[in-house]
């Protein structure tokens, strides 16, 4: 199991996992409780419940670079370029914009 903890504007917004079923995106409770709190993307909106996927969450997979920066990052990371996951973690603790994604080192159960 990986996960990635998401900040919204540097607050703590949520937990992405991948496990061996999937995508697990889940709001952190207290983002929810504070009335300025905004949804991280539109196909993501606010809610207690927690969003499931077989891929990665097309919000999350357009964060990672294209073309030849994502050639850069693929060798010199040895990222296979399908392991999505991987790559966001790796290229996106700095996005432009709000979003940032911060590995969350998880002991497997």
């Amino acid at each position: 199991m990986r996960q990635a903890k998401v900040y919204f504007q540097n607050q703590l917004a949520g937990i992405l996992t991948e496990d061996e079923s999937g995508f697990t995106f889940l709001y952190d409770s207290g983002y929810l409780q504070n009335e300025d709190s905004e949804a991280i993307s539109l196909t993501l909106p606010l809610q207690k419940e927690p969003f499931r996927d077989t891929v990665l969450f097309p919000f999350f997979d357009g964060l990672i670079p294209e073309g030849w920066l994502l050639n850069i990052a693929e060798k010199n990371w040895k990222i296979n370029g399908r392991d999505r996951m991987s790559l966001l973690l790796a290229c996106c603790k700095d996005c432009i914009g709000t979003i940032s994604i911060v590995p969350n080192n998880v002991e497997e159960e």
